[in-house]
């Protein structure tokens, strides 16, 4: 079990009649579904369906906390205001300790952002927070995502609704999904050796498919990277940096 810091994190409370109503319509998270005190993870897309920025959403009793990557604050929140012209919702930034606890590589998209201290919580820096990150198939914006990205081709495809109804990017997300089109997808690497993989480094053809994060992990290397169809499939082997990977589905 690890404490994760999350106090750089932007946290936006979003109050207002309209709350719910404008989060439905803007992200793909099934914002009427939550529970309160319940929690989900999605994105707020472009209306090519592209991500714009990663959050997660959380009910707090007549309101919504919006988190999201330190660099991805302001870019929020002007997302937020741009969309609500004639709404009756109010943004007000959070501040102070925040963190999520990780038990296993398949809970770091389950634990919720909550605030206050947690002892020992530690940076994202830290080593053992980033082999987790990776074999959970944590994204980090800049690193493994970005405005070039469809939320399908990342671990968030299995947090899309289809049944939610209409938002933002909805179309060419769910025309995708009809017909089974996605090119590219994010996989784990299990990599052979030690040696640091730089992010961008391609994969030796004929696979197609580029690396984004590479941490050591005991005697081999754990590496998140974006495989093209014709290699993706979990239990297959590629070649990067000249050693033998193992392919994997997130997490592993």
């Amino acid at each position: 079990m690890i404490a994760v810091d999350r106090s750089a994190w932007g946290r936006l409370r979003v109050t207002g009649g309209d709350r719910t109503r404008f989060l439905q319509g803007l992200t793909t998270v099934n914002v009427e579904a939550l529970a309160d005190s319940g929690h989900a993870w999605g994105a707020i897309l472009s209306p090519k369906g592209r991500v714009l920025s990663v959050i997660e959403v959380t009910r707090a009793d007549e309101a919504y906390v919006l988190a999201c990557e330190p660099g991805l604050t302001d870019k929020t929140r002007a997302l937020l205001e741009r969309y609500a012209v004639m709404d009756d919702v109010a943004f007000e930034p959070l501040t102070g300790p925040a963190h999520q606890v990780w038990d296993d590589p398949a809970g770091v998209w389950a634990a919720p952002i909550v605030g206050g201290e947690a002892a020992g919580a530690r940076p994202d820096t830290d080593p053992e927070v980033e082999r987790l990150r990776i074999r959970g198939g944590f994204l980090r914006h800049g690193v493994d995502i970005d405005e070039d990205h469809f939320p399908f081709e990342t671990p968030l495809g299995r947090f899309l609704d289809y049944g939610k109804g209409c938002y933002v990017g909805q179309e060419p997300v769910f025309r995708v999904h009809a017909q089974g089109n996605a090119a590219r997808m994010l996989r784990g690497l299990t990599v052979e050796g030690t040696a640091p993989i730089a992010a961008g480094t391609a994969l030796a053809a004929p696979a197609k498919g580029v690396v984004t994060s590479a941490i050591a992990d005991g005697d081999a290397t754990r590496a998140l990277a974006y495989l093209h169809r014709s290699c993706w499939e979990p239990g297959g082997t590629v070649e990067v940096d000249g050693r033998r990977a193992s392919v994997h589905e997130l997490p592993w």
